[in-house]
């Protein structure tokens, strides 16, 4: 016996902006919609976690323990920094060093990530 993963769970204070954001970076589709809440899924049956967005009443106050980390497809780290902070992301300061090969973002809520290089770079 052992447990199986479902879906990865962020909470929101503004679900329909977050559900946008990562439906624009991940290039995900709104699955469902349910008790206020919004599960993506990957589109065209692209092999990826689902992700469900719900709502909570108070913003992120703390660094995430968990977050996602993201391989940029068909271009390079910085052209997908900079897609993603047009899209609303920031850089994110969580005290990694200036010499580290990944970059460290947040979400329009705060929920930091980070973009890996490239497999080709």
């Amino acid at each position: 016996m052992s447990s199986r993963f479902s879906s990865l769970a962020l909470d929101a204070v503004n679900v329909p902006l977050l559900a946008g954001f990562w439906t624009r970076a991940l290039d995900y589709r709104v699955a469902e919609e349910l008790d206020g809440g919004i599960s993506l899924a990957p589109r065209n049956g692209f092999l990826g976690p689902p992700l469900d967005i719900f709502p909570v009443p108070e913003p992120k106050t703390a660094k995430n323990r968990l977050h996602l980390d993201l391989v940029p497809d068909g271009c390079t780290q910085e052209e997908e920094v900079e897609r993603l902070l047009a899209l609303g992301a920031v850089l994110a300061d969580v005290g990694q060093g200036p010499d580290v090969s990944w970059v460290v973002m947040a979400d329009p809520e705060g929920n930091e990530f980070c973009i890996l290089s490239g497999r080709t770079e």
